[in-house]
C-alpha cells in the first residue's frame, strides 16, 4: 500500500508528523505537497495531486491522507473525482466506518482541531483507516458503484 499525502499551510505541519508516523511504521508514502510551509497556497491543488495518484494506480489499495484546517475543503476537492472517496474524520470511530461502509481511500484530517489534541488521537485515525477493511457488503458495493454514476 502507498500512502500519498498532501497539505495545505494550515495542515503543514501536522502532515510532517503523520509522514514521519508512517515512516516508521513502514509505509510506503509520497509527499505531493505542500513542500514548503507556505501561507498564501490553496489547498485544492494538493487534493489534486493526491487524488489523480491514487485514481491513476492499478493498487486498489493505496491512499491518501489529506490534511487542512477543517478538512472539509480537502474532502469536498478530493470528491470532485470519480472513484475518489474522501472522509473528513475527527474520531477513530468516524475513520473506521468510512473504511468498512463506504470503502473511502482518502482520510482528511481537520489540522486545527487535532493540533490542539494529544497526538495519540490523530495517531488512532489514521491506524484505524489504514488497517481497516471494506466490509465488502453488497449494499455498500451497490452505493459506491452509484456515486461514480453521479460523477
Amino acid at each position: 500500500m502507498k500512502v500519498y499525502l498532501g497539505a495545505d499551510h494550515q495542515g503543514w505541519h501536522l502532515k510532517n508528523k503523520v509522514a514521519a508516523y508512517l515512516a516508521k511504521r513502514g509505509y510506503d508514502v509520497e509527499d505531493v505537497g505542500g513542500k514548503e510551509l507556505d501561507p498564501g497556497d490553496d489547498f485544492p491543488q494538493f487534493a489534486q495531486a493526491a487524488a489523480l495518484k491514487l485514481i491513476d494506480e492499478e493498487d486498489d489499495s493505496d491512499k491518501a491522507i489529506l490534511l487542512c484546517g477543517g478538512g472539509q475543503g480537502m474532502a469536498m476537492a478530493a470528491n470532485r473525482f470519480r472513484g475518489v472517496r474522501a472522509i473528513v474524520a475527527f474520531s477513530a470511530e468516524d475513520a473506521r466506518y468510512g473504511r468498512s461502509d463506504n470503502d473511502a481511500n482518502v482520510l482528511t484530517l481537520p489540522a486545527r482541531i487535532l493540533e490542539q489534541e494529544d497526538d495519540i488521537v490523530w495517531q488512532d485515525i489514521v491506524f484505524t483507516f489504514l488497517n481497516t477493511e471494506f466490509s465488502g457488503a453488497a449494499r455498500y458495493i451497490r452505493r459506491n458503484k452509484e456515486l461514480d454514476e453521479l460523477a
